[in-house]
């Protein structure tokens, strides 16, 4: 028995069954006319999808909140770099100004934000997310970009008082050191490589 619109209706017919879920009621009468098959969505999967949904959006802000970190991160070193240069007393007061509003003001409550929503979307799976080896390599990276963190803190309060607590060469290389914990955790997050396969 042929499809009521020939082979292109065979070949439409799956489409059409996930249609006829969002159809109006008089479209869903006038499908049934036409012998397009209706099917309801399982109620059985209901709460799952609310919850996967509310995750999504935990992930989207600890997204957001990995951005605003890695720029305070990146940023942050880069002026240790001028305040390190600066000759007189003026700059040196501005720099501590910037610093201090930088890593109090975004830095910190963004890697409160980031860790927090991490661990929030890990105990929502904690079966998959605990026993996958990408998942372990990045929190050893995000361990080390904590311990950074720290670092950041410790030459903040130190230039509070001494701008020549290092070189501004030294703060050069030190505002690179992320970019090395940036890389392999946006790899391990996207592509999940499977260790020892």
């Amino acid at each position: 028995i042929l499809h009521p619109l020939g082979l292109t209706g065979i070949i439409a017919a799956p489409l059409k069954i996930h249609a006829t879920r969002l159809a109006t009621p008089s479209q869903r009468a006038a499908m049934t006319m036409l012998n397009y098959p209706i099917t309801e969505p399982s109620s059985r999967c209901a709460p799952d999808s609310t919850r996967d949904y509310f995750m999504l959006w935990i992930k989207a802000f600890h997204i957001m909140a990995v951005i605003c970190w890695f720029s305070a991160i990146f940023y942050l070193p880069r002026l240790f770099v001028y305040h390190a240069m600066s000759e007189d007393q003026t700059s040196k007061d501005r720099f501590t100004i910037m610093e201090s509003k930088l890593f109090w003001g975004i830095m910190t409550p963004s890697a409160v934000a980031t860790v927090a929503l991490g661990a929030w979307l890990i105990a929502g799976s904690p079966s998959y997310y605990l026993s996958a080896p990408w998942m372990h390599a990045k929190l050893a990276l995000v361990v080390l970009l904590l311990i950074y963190h720290y670092l950041c803190w410790v030459f903040f309060e130190k230039l509070k008082t001494d701008s020549r607590v290092r070189s501004h060469r030294y703060f050069r290389v030190f505002n690179e050191v992320p970019i090395f914990m940036m890389v392999p955790i946006v790899i391990l997050v996207v592509v999940k490589p499977v260790f020892g396969a």
